[in-house]
């Protein structure tokens, strides 16, 4: 087989692999751990390193000679449908996707670590707020324990909603083992299936010729393809033929750090039934030049037609050479025409799966080198190529529905990403800081709009500074995904939200399974803990609770703290609450 391999290598112009190489140098050991690293390589890559090596051609070529992917392509508005939250539209599709989760399979892209934002562990570790610490692969777990259980209800029957887990070399044995230390949140361990995805070779040229590592002469430098391995890796696991006959017909894509991204799913799904959408972008407001594609549907020259993500470094020129000669600018609301792509992103499984048996799972790639000069004839560093999930409406037919569904009137994306430095710059120029702290602020702020949704009232949040970084100061409501999975199930556990009194600053948090749990009059001034174990069942009347509360206090410079509060820039001061816990199966009242 290595005979094998070196011949294929050296057909493909990849000789200098093997410069300097005898009979005796490297060792027979050193020949086979590169021989096995290729010959994985060419199995973990649609058509092969034969067929990457051709495509990495073709686009370096292209790169080179400034081929504008977007030329002869028109952008016009897609079809799609944007939903005021809480309106009696949003009540329709919400309703009619409720009766959709049933036949859902979720797939969560969590191959990075938390290295960017100044945290050393997985993302999906990182917790979403500080409050209750729970993290996010709890809450996304939680999400799907709390939808199955209503899928349940509402067929009549045992359902399971499975789970894949998108992991890397760097994540895999981590994610595996949080979810074991955890007893998987409460899935059963068989519901959850972890897709590892594969590097791929760097290239050192315009000819594509194969990087070896500066640090091993006998392996290959490799780096990461792109979150659009997913496809692939749905397709060639038979992860996706096993849901589909399991009865699973919707397929979902959430990233890693978007405690948000529950919030829409119903929604999103009523709009994909109604409109019959076999893949549909969740999307939101997107402001001119914000840095997110832009979904559009593109007419070519030739009359080839399809609806796709263009990146925002592309939409500006592009509208300048087509149908706004002042690019990327607002309409009459103030937000940009173009969707926002944010990949969330729902698939009719049907289509998906034939579309992939088609493909066997390959997605448009592009390779973006840096050059040293203007002549483009070397690279500063090794590239590679690189695919995206959103790019899979590129490989679809014309007949092909795609849309999109915006939710306004509301929060649905809050990414955590950027490190404390970088949110103190971006806060102080008005920006979208997508930070931790930012993204626990946006937590609490999703909960209370949820209550004030439900007809709860509450005052809109002041503007304060955490650690340099500016959020909204909404009183930090925390509630397990049991309550609810749907606007309908909190107004059905808020019977009379007039009663319901949340002062500024507190802290409400409902823990365990609070699938039982019933608030018809609550007067609250500091903080209140309510933790349900399976089957208890709490009727909350007439209770008023005033305490001192928890408070949030700066760290000060040089303080030791553990990283999740290190990359927040502060910290939870407890300095009175109350704490309602019924662990037993039962019926309750506080009062």
């Amino acid at each position: 087989m290595s005979a094998e391999t070196e011949a294929k290598l050296k057909a493909l112009g990849q000789s200098h692999l093997f410069d300097g190489w005898t009979a005796e140098s490297p060792s027979s050991a050193d020949k086979e751990r590169f021989f096995k690293q290729v010959e994985h390589l060419d199995a973990s890559y649609p058509g092969g390193v034969e067929a990457y090596v051709t495509n990495a051609r073709s686009l370096l070529a292209d790169s080179k000679a400034g081929t504008n992917p977007l030329d002869g392509w028109t952008p016009a508005k897609p079809a799609g449908e944007t939903v005021e939250f809480a309106s009696p539209s949003f009540a329709e599709y919400e309703a009619a996707g409720a009766s959709e989760l049933d036949g859902c399979g979720f797939v969560l892209v969590a191959g990075g670590l938390g290295e960017r934002l100044g945290f050393s562990g997985i993302k999906v570790a990182l917790p979403t707020q500080i409050s209750s610490e729970q993290t996010y692969l709890e809450l996304y777990c939680r999400s799907i324990l709390a939808m199955q259980k209503r899928a349940s209800a509402v067929a009549g029957r045992a359902v399971t909603l499975p789970l894949a887990i998108m992991v890397s070399d760097d994540t895999g044995a981590r994610t595996e083992a949080l979810l074991a230390e955890k007893g998987y949140f409460g899935l059963a361990p068989e519901q959850v299936t972890l897709l590892k995805q594969e590097k791929v070779a760097c290239l050192l040229d315009n000819e594509a010729r194969l990087a070896l590592d500066p640090k091993d002469p006998c392996a290959m430098l490799t780096k990461p393809h792109g979150h659009g391995d997913v496809h692939f890796l749905m397709h060639d696991s038979g992860v996706l033929a096993r849901w589909g006959a399991q009865g699973v017909r919707w397929v979902y894509f959430m990233q890693d750090t978007n405690a948000l991204v529950m919030k829409v799913l119903p929604t999103c799904l009523g709009v994909s039934k109604a409109m019959g959408l076999d893949v549909n972008s969740f999307c939101v407001a997107r402001a001119p030049g914000e840095a997110i594609g832009g979904i559009m549907t593109l007419t070519h020259t030739d009359g080839r037609a399809m609806t796709v993500n263009v990146e925002y470094n592309q939409i500006d020129a592009l509208l300048k050479a087509t149908v706004e000669p002042r690019g990327d600018v607002a309409a009459a609301d103030g937000f940009s025409p173009w969707p926002g792509s944010i990949n969330q992103l729902l698939f009719k499984l049907k289509p998906y799966a034939e579309q992939l048996a088609k493909t066997q799972g390959t997605m448009p790639e592009f390779v973006n080198p840096k050059y040293t000069d203007g002549t483009k004839t070397a690279f500063k560093a090794p590239t590679r190529l690189e695919c995206m999930m959103q790019d899979y409406p590129k490989s679809l037919p014309a007949e092909a529905k795609v849309g999109f569904c915006v939710l306004s009137g509301v929060s649905t994306f809050s990414p955590v990403k950027n490190n404390l430095a970088e949110a103190r710059k971006k806060s102080e120029a008005g920006a979208p800081t997508h930070s931790a702290a930012s993204g626990e602020a946006d937590v609490y702020g999703n909960h209370c709009e949820m209550l004030r949704a439900a007809g709860v009232a509450l005052p809109p949040p002041p503007k304060v500074e955490r650690s340099g970084v500016v959020v909204d100061d909404w009183p930090r409501v925390v509630v397990d995904p049991s309550f609810g999975a749907t606007l309908a199930e909190w107004r059905e556990k808020l019977p009379t939200p007039s009663a319901v009194s949340i002062a500024p600053g507190s802290t409400l948090l409902l823990q365990g399974d609070v699938s039982g749990l019933r608030i018809e009059s609550l007067t609250l001034k500091g903080t209140l803990v309510i933790r349900l174990g399976e089957g208890a069942r709490l009727t909350v009347r007439g209770l008023c609770e005033e305490n001192a509360g928890w408070r949030f206090e700066p760290l000060t410079d040089g303080e030791a703290a553990p990283e999740e509060l290190a990359i927040r820039g502060y910290k939870l001061v407890k300095e009175g609450q109350r704490e309602v816990v019924y662990e037993a199966a039962g019926e309750y009242e506080v009062s």
